[in-house]
C-alpha cells in the first residue's frame, strides 16, 4: 500500500428495490431539466419513458439521446453533447449498462470542461471544473461504473479504447434497483457477473489494494459467488438479484480506489478491435490470467479459494490458491462463456492483431498494477492462449 490511500464514492448512494423510484427526488435537488442517455433496448423495455414519468412528477423536465450501442464510442459522446447543449439541460442521467453509463460520464465532464475526450487520457488534460450532476442508474450487476470515477471510451480514429481516470468523472449519484436487472437475458447475466467478480478479484490482488478496498472486495466476492447461478437459473430470483447489484456495486467501489489489473488491461483492445462486449472479453480472460498471476498473489488468491470452499477441511494457501483459480475456469464453464474462439473471431486476424493488442494493453496502465508484471511477449503468449482457453466443469448450470 502507498504511504496514504484514497476513497472516493458518488455522494449519495441509493440501493434496493424500488430505489429506481427516487430519481425525481434526487433530480430536483440539481436541477431542472436532465438528459436522459440511454439506448434503444431500456426504450423498448419502458424504463426511458418510467424514468421521465418519475422527473416530471418531481417538476423535471426531460430530454433523451439513446444513440448508445455496445461499447461506448467517442461518437456517442459528441452526438450527446451536442443534444445537451442544444436542449439547455443542467443534470445528466445514466440509465442502462456501462457503456449508457461511460457515455454520460464523458459528456457530464465535457459540458463544464470542453475538449475532445480523448485529451483527458493519461491526464493530459484535467478536468479541474466540476462536472454536470450525474445521476448514474445501472440496469446490469456488472461494471460497478455507477461508483467509479472511470470511463471507458473507444476513440474510433485509432481503435483504441480510453481508459480515463479523473475525480471529475464520479457521479454524484448512484441509485442501483436490482428490479431493473431482471430483464438481464442469461447470457449477459453470466458476463456481467462474472465481469463485477473480475472487477473484485483485480481491486484485492492490485499492488494498490489497502484495507478499505479489501473490505469491498471481499464483500463483493462473497456476494456473488454466492449467487451468480442463482441469478444465472432464474432470472427472476429478486433475493439473487439484489445480492448481485449489491456485489457490483462493491465491486466497484473497490477497484475505482485500488485499480483493475491485467485481465481489463487485456479487454480493452479486444473490445475495440473485435467489438466484444466489456463482459464478455474479462470473462473469456479471467481464468487463465489468475493462472498466469498466481505465483506472485499465492495468499491473496487463497482467501479467493477459501470463499469458493468454503468449510472444515484445512487447506494451505498454496491449495486454496490452485482451488481459486480451478473455481474461477469451473464457474465460467457452468454458465457457458465462451472463448475468443467460439465467440466467432477469425484466428487469423486475431493473430495479427495480437501485438497492437498486448502494446496498447500496456499503455493503458492497468496491468502495471497486476501482482506479476507482464511484459510484451509474456502478453502476447496470453493472447495466443486466451484464443482457444479450455473451461473445465464437472457440470454445467441449467
Amino acid at each position: 500500500m502507498e504511504h496514504f490511500a484514497v476513497f472516493r464514492t458518488p455522494q449519495t448512494i441509493l440501493y434496493g428495490r424500488e430505489s429506481f423510484k427516487q430519481i425525481g427526488a434526487e433530480a430536483a435537488l440539481r436541477g431542472q431539466k436532465a438528459l436522459i442517455v440511454s439506448d434503444q433496448v431500456m426504450t423498448s423495455l419502458g424504463y426511458v419513458k418510467e424514468c421521465q414519468k418519475y422527473l416530471e412528477h418531481a417538476g423535471v423536465e426531460s430530454e433523451i439521446y439513446t444513440g448508445v450501442e455496445s461499447e461506448p464510442k467517442d461518437s456517442y459522446v459528441s452526438e450527446g453533447l451536442v443534444h445537451f447543449q442544444n436542449t439547455s439541460c443542467e443534470i445528466v442521467i445514466s440509465l442502462g449498462g456501462g457503456s449508457c453509463i461511460d457515455t454520460a460520464k464523458a459528456i457530464a465532464v465535457l459540458a463544464t470542461n470542453g475538449g475532445y475526450i480523448g485529451d483527458y487520457r493519461a491526464n493530459r488534460t484535467i478536468a479541474e471544473k466540476a462536472s454536470i450532476p450525474h445521476l448514474a442508474i445501472p440496469t446490469t450487476a456488472g461494471t460497478g461504473s455507477e461508483a467509479t470515477d472511470v470511463t471507458v471510451i473507444t476513440n474510433t480514429t485509432t481503435d483504441v479504447k480510453m481508459m480515463i481516470k479523473q475525480p471529475s468523472f464520479m457521479p454524484a449519484v448512484a441509485i442501483v434497483d436490482p428490479l431493473l436487472s431482471i430483464s438481464s437475458p442469461q447470457q449477459v447475466t453470466a458476463a456481467t457477473g462474472i465481469d463485477a467478480l473480475s472487477h473484485a478479484i483485480e481491486a484485492y490482488l492490485s499492488k494498490r489494494a489497502h484495507p478499505m478496498t479489501d473490505t469491498f472486495a471481499l464483500s463483493a466476492m462473497k456476494l456473488i459467488i454466492e449467487n451468480i447461478k442463482s441469478a444465472y437459473i432464474d432470472g427472476e430470483n429478486l433475493d439473487a438479484r439484489e445480492a448481485m447489484s449489491l456485489g457490483a456495486l462493491q465491486a466497484g467501489m473497490a477497484f475505482t480506489n485500488a485499480s483493475v489489473c491485467l485481465v481489463h488491461g487485456m479487454s480493452r483492445p479486444i473490445g475495440a478491435l473485435f467489438h466484444v462486449p466489456h463482459g464478455f472479453s474479462n470473462a473469456m480472460l479471467l481464468p487463465a490470467v489468475l493462472e498466469y498471476s498466481k505465483e506472485s498473489c499465492t495468499d491473496r488468491l487463497a482467501d479467493l479459494g477459501r470463499l469458493f470452499q468454503p468449510g472444515s477441511v484445512p487447506l494451505s494457501n498454496e491449495e486454496a490458491a490452485d482451488v481459486a483459480v480451478a473455481s474461477v475456469k469451473s464457474l465460467c464453464a457452468s454458465l457457458e462463456i465462451p472463448n475468443l474462439k467460439s465467440w466467432g473471431i477469425d484466428e487469423t486476424v486475431f493473430k495479427n492483431a495480437i501485438s497492437k493488442m498486448a502494446a496498447d494493453a500496456l499503455d493503458s496502465g492497468s496491468p502495471a498494477y497486476n501482482p506479476r508484471l507482464p511484459t510484451q511477449a509474456e502478453l502476447e503468449e496470453l493472447y495466443q492462449l486466451c484464443y482457444n482457453y479450455q473451461f473445465t466443469s464437472e457440470e454445467r448450470v441449467r
